[in-house]
């Protein structure tokens, strides 16, 4: 029999302060406690000594010293280590965000902020009715950000008032779970479930969105161009490092908002972190499309991502047809596209897989391999050498390339072959010279071998330049995405073709916006103000007729075309270096770039990676490769776990698969990223 003495001793008092919202301040509460006591007895004991009535459900303990939640409550004191000297806050899980999204508008809505970001960033997206959630994280905003932003705030008199758009009765709030992610088309409730009337799927996909129809639009539709002003006061980056720093602020995807230090009401940036987009459908990513486009908008205005004038062009007349057909009436119903019974659809695509064919398409002879031959100039940059060109036949077969003296010597021994696979491809192309040519970058032991290819026109072009693509990837002409990347290629050349104006002039007198608005600030100064409306009238010629979302849709496509695009940039210092360096990060390969002049040094492929992980008491990431290749780094701009989390959801990213049986497998996500820390 224990006294009463003895049972004093062994219980303790614990301070808990509580935040309750419903109360101006917060206030301590004292409970007498022992070690064996549950952390669900010790929240109970808590609501039952405030004696207040309210909903609690939400409420969690929070040990401020440890930063962490205390969110297994069958977890006595003692297994979490909770001792008198505790600081803990009782505090609701989920708390207001402001979220700026790519279009640049700003959300305020509900977000946990005691579950990991990735489930967070899950329920954020069921939130905005944008599918592929784990193609976006949250971006803490760096200080150069709103560093000229400020500078213009000291000049207005008057303060600018922003339009939130305010969702917080968000379904988010009730801490109810995220969606089941299923990969699938038909997971869209093609019919209202309450009244049962035909609903527009894009406004539907979840049916306990707090999204009206009208807020719905504000996301889908893309805002009004920023005057040049505004542009030119927005935070550009000029170099690489600059680049590397807009990187240093990504969120930890396995850990809590608030155990990475956010608070209550702050700004975080949602933005599409991995540059791998799945299943872009426009019946039912109104929303997603549209995010992307505007973020692809941003980055090429705000040079983020290099291109030549000529595309700076073809994007800006883009840029003026989406902002037209957004102002028009004609465009407001998202299902103004033809109307297909969705049902016969979905069991027209059954019937074709089931039986092992392709819908569209009649079946090929699936043993025959695709070549290509034709004759194509080279040219091998080689020290005290002018840039000659010189033509060979050229054979393209698989994933490799081999080139004759001429077509007579085919059967016998090329000159050389090569395997394009793990390569880089860019293009180096001029519409309006006439000169469509590509750039091979082939990583060899030493770094890169380098190579030009000249193509006599855009067919050839188109073909070749889809099959060196296809291969860097190592994939072959077979592949069912052949074609589609040649009429992409095809698509785009013909957009860079500039026709001769007829009807410029009166055009000139009706484009309403100021033509800075849609390119660089540094290419506005290139040119007059009517010089460049021109130039961008002329181009528009091209894209006139397309639809809304064919026109954002082929901006992503251009976009997804220039060399730099998916680059993510980190600056690294590389074990036995004795300088800095950039680490490019893609969707399928890491780059090691020299910082000064910006020039590729070597690349690895995902697909050669053995293992990866992290040295956390040196900070080390070290990467093994095949053929007992291996690389280690200290990444200086940025916590080497972001560069760790980048390899493995790129890696995580390309296990996903259209079966719409799949879920998202979160485990297997943290297992890639998490670095076991």
């Amino acid at each position: 029999m224990l006294s009463s003495t003895d049972f004093t001793s062994a219980s303790w008092e614990l301070v808990v302060r509580v935040d309750n919202p419903s109360e101006e301040e917060q206030k301590d509460v004292t409970l007498r406690v022992s070690g064996d006591l549950h952390v669900g007895g010790v929240m109970l004991k808590l609501v039952e000594q405030i004696n207040i009535s309210q909903d609690w459900s939400d409420f969690a303990l929070w040990w401020e010293q440890k930063r962490f939640w205390l969110l297994k409550t069958h977890w006595t004191l003692d297994k979490y280590g909770v001792q008198a000297d505790a600081k803990l806050l009782f505090t609701p899980q989920h708390k207001m965000l402001r979220l700026r999204l790519p279009n640049l508008k700003m959300v305020r809505l509900r977000v946990s902020f005691s579950a990991v970001v990735f489930k967070a960033v899950s329920d954020i997206c069921k939130t905005l009715n944008i599918r592929r959630s784990e193609e976006l994280s949250l971006l803490k905003p760096s200080g150069d950000y709103f560093k000229k932003k400020k500078k213009k705030d000291k000049n207005n008199k008057e303060p600018v008032i922003e339009d939130i758009l305010n969702l917080e009765s968000s379904p988010t709030a009730s801490g109810s779970p995220a969606s089941p992610g299923l990969y699938s088309k038909t997971m869209t409730p093609i019919y209202d479930p309450i009244s049962g009337t035909p609903a527009s799927s894009t406004m539907t996909w979840f049916s306990d969105s707090p999204l009206t129809e009208q807020n719905c639009s504000i996301l889908a539709f893309s805002q009004p161009p920023q005057s040049p002003e505004a542009l030119a006061d927005m935070y550009q980056p000029r170099s690489l490092i600059d680049k590397a720093k807009l990187n240093a602020g990504w969120l930890d995807s396995s850990r809590s908002l608030m155990e990475q230090g956010i608070h209550e009401d702050e700004q975080l940036l949602l933005r599409f972190k991995y540059y791998s987009f799945f299943d872009l459908n426009p019946k039912y990513d109104a929303v997603r499309i549209n995010q992307l486009y505007e973020q692809a908008r941003w980055a090429i205005l705000l040079e983020e991502i290099d291109c030549t004038e000529e595309e700076m062009l073809i994007f800006a007349a883009l840029q003026y047809h989406i902002s037209k057909l957004s102002l028009s009436a004609e465009v407001q119903d998202f299902t103004s596209e033809s109307e297909v019974d969705e049902i016969e659809a979905a069991l027209s695509n059954l019937e074709v897989t089931l039986e092992g064919g392709k819908a569209d398409s009649p079946l090929e002879d699936i043993t025959d391999i695709p070549t290509l031959a034709d004759n194509l100039k080279l040219f091998r940059p080689k020290k005290l050498l002018l840039k000659a060109f010189k033509q060979y036949w050229f054979v393209f077969k698989d994933t490799s390339i081999a080139y004759f003296k001429n077509k007579e010597l085919e059967q016998g021994e090329p000159v050389e072959k090569l395997n394009l696979r793990g390569c880089e491809v860019v293009p180096d192309v001029n519409v309006a010279g006439r000169k469509f040519g590509i750039k091979l970058l082939i990583p060899v032991a030493d770094g890169m071998n380098e190579m030009y290819l000249r193509c006599d026109h855009e067919n050839q072009y188109a073909q070749w330049m889809a099959a060196c693509t296809l291969a860097s990837k190592g994939k072959t002409m077979a592949d069912s995405s052949y074609q589609p990347e040649v009429l992409n290629i095809l698509s785009f050349l013909r957009m860079k073709n500039r026709n001769s104006a007829s009807q410029l002039t009166s055009s000139l007198e009706n484009m309403d916006v100021n033509p800075e608005c849609f390119v660089s600030p540094r290419c506005a100064k290139k040119h007059k103000s009517k010089q460049l409306a021109a130039r961008i009238l002329e181009a528009h010629q091209n894209v006139a007729q397309m639809p809304l979302v064919e026109a954002k849709l082929r901006f992503i496509q251009a976009w997804q075309s220039l060399p730099e695009f998916g680059l993510t940039y980190y600056l690294v210092r590389f074990k036995g270096s004795k300088k800095d360096e950039i680490l490019g990060v893609s969707y399928n390969r890491l780059i090691k770039i020299d910082a000064a002049t910006g020039i590729p040094m070597t690349t690895w492929r995902f697909t050669n990676i053995k293992q990866w992980n992290v040295n956390w008491e040196t900070r080390q990431v070290v990467i093994e490769f095949d053929q007992n290749v291996s690389t280690a780094f200290t990444c200086l701009s940025a916590d080497c776990k972001i560069v760790h989390e980048y390899i493995g959801g790129y890696i995580f990213l390309s296990t996903r698969s259209k079966d719409q049986n799949e879920t998202l497998d979160e485990d297997l996500f943290h297992k890639l990223t998490g670095g076991q820390d």
